[in-house]
């Protein structure tokens, strides 16, 4: 079992780019290069695909639309799951099978009370809070009835240990140095264009890139009124806010945005004051991250916070709350850092935050060398890390032993893997 390849079901929840989803793809792409035999599988409305095409093998998993309610949805895609997974399991004799949500988990939490499967692996990236009490007991067992539990930071793998006594593992995130760079592409013009954004810091008016929607654990509210506050002092600046594809509903908070978008007399649209992309072309990301001065990353919960690294490695200076998991991975200096800090609780403290993270120096810093953080965290590593999990979580199951703190905590195998530069 040690030395030969392994065959890997992940399951993820959407076909949409979100962090989880990418998490999800980056790391079997690099399981695949490492000589694994690996399967992605998604849930998928008919028509649909995922974002990006990886290069392993991919297989849809028919749901039908969605529900009214989320219980019902969760439970219409979880059945679709197991509908699914429940002939192929034995036919195809996985050695893992890795949930990366709770969908996914309770699915396999499923198989495995049925014998179908003799364990599963869930990273749990971040939990929320839901108001429904199924729900969130469903989001519980989805990572109480795996064998291994892994978080993609140490905050996570604390929070797991003091509030549910799961000793989870850390596997780290990665950024890939061929996709995300600070040459120009093909796109970086188009995308241009199609937005309508403004001529940069250097010209006076500087571009904020906000991703991930408009959702309350983002905390687009406060930076929306952050950069209202901040023009002031940039007049000319504009904010980007991208992506939002979800399975949750944040109509409540978008109506909360709309108001405070009202209220603060800013014009929207391509070329305005505020610019509301929707979900961004895979392919166009890389081309977005260079057009912007700042990311802004003021978010009140984050599982890693992949976009920051992604940000970093465009060359883009970044903004970001005063906590973990940030704190775990940014230099604390921020007068030599790449990273200005925030109190995300606070919209003239993200507003101070993003003004100096326009200053020339950190965007000259990036220009002449990709991020120390950036060379840290490759999913080359991350992928490593997850082998040697799943081979000593085969080991345990195959002597008939419940898994322990048999694992290194420490992800050793990161610092020797290669990393692309």
């Amino acid at each position: 079992m040690s030395n030969r390849r392994l065959r890997i079901g992940l399951l993820t929840h959407s076909v949409h780019p979100r962090g989880g989803v990418i998490h999800t793809l980056e790391l079997a792409d690099a399981l695949h290069e490492a000589g694994h035999e690996v399967t992605v599988m998604a849930p998928a409305l008919p028509g649909q695909a995922l974002f990006r095409t990886p290069r392993c093998a991919v297989e849809l998993v028919p749901v039908a639309p969605a529900p009214a309610d989320l219980a019902s949805m969760v439970a219409s895609r979880r059945d679709a799951c197991i509908d699914h997974l429940a002939p192929r399991v034995t036919s195809r004799g996985y050695d893992v099978l890795h949930a990366q949500d709770g969908i996914g988990g309770n699915a396999l939490a499923t198989l495995q009370e049925r014998g179908l499967i003799d364990g599963f692996v869930r990273t749990v990236h971040h939990l929320d809070h839901f108001d429904d009490a199924r729900v969130m007991a469903w989001q519980q067992r989805a990572f109480l009835q795996a064998r291994q539990v892994l978080c993609v930071s140490q905050t996570w793998c604390d929070i797991l240990q003091r509030e549910h006594g799961v000793a989870a593992a850390l596997v780290h995130n990665g950024v890939d140095l061929r996709r995300y760079g600070r040459q120009p592409g093909a796109a970086d013009a188009r995308v241009r264009r199609r937005y309508g954004l403004r001529a940069g810091a250097s010209h006076g008016a500087p571009v904020y890139l906000a991703v991930g929607g408009i959702e309350e654990r983002k905390n687009t509210v406060r930076v929306l009124q952050a950069f209202a506050a901040l023009r002031a002092r940039q007049p000319q600046a504009q904010l980007v806010i991208a992506g939002g594809a979800s399975l949750l509903d944040h109509d409540r908070y978008a109506r909360e945005f709309t108001e405070a978008l009202a209220a603060s007399g800013l014009r929207v649209g391509p070329g305005a004051d505020v610019v509301i992309t929707g979900t961004v072309a895979d392919d166009e990301m890389p081309a977005l991250f260079r057009a912007a001065d700042v990311l802004v990353m003021a978010s009140l919960r984050e599982g890693f916070g992949l976009v920051v690294l992604e940000a970093l490695a465009c060359g883009t200076p970044v903004v970001v709350s005063r906590q973990a998991p940030f704190t775990e991975y940014l230099p604390a200096d921020e007068q030599h850092g790449e990273a200005c800090w925030a109190d995300p609780l606070n919209p003239l403290s993200i507003a101070d935050a993003m003004a100096r993270s326009c200053e020339p120096g950190r965007a000259e810093a990036l220009a002449r060398a990709v991020p120390e953080v950036c060379r840290r965290y490759s999913w080359t590593a991350s992928a490593a890390r997850h082998v040697a999990l799943y081979r000593a979580m085969r080991a345990l199951v195959g002597h008939g032993l419940p898994l322990a703190a048999a694992v290194p905590t420490e992800p050793a195998a990161m610092d020797a893997a290669p990393v692309v530069s």
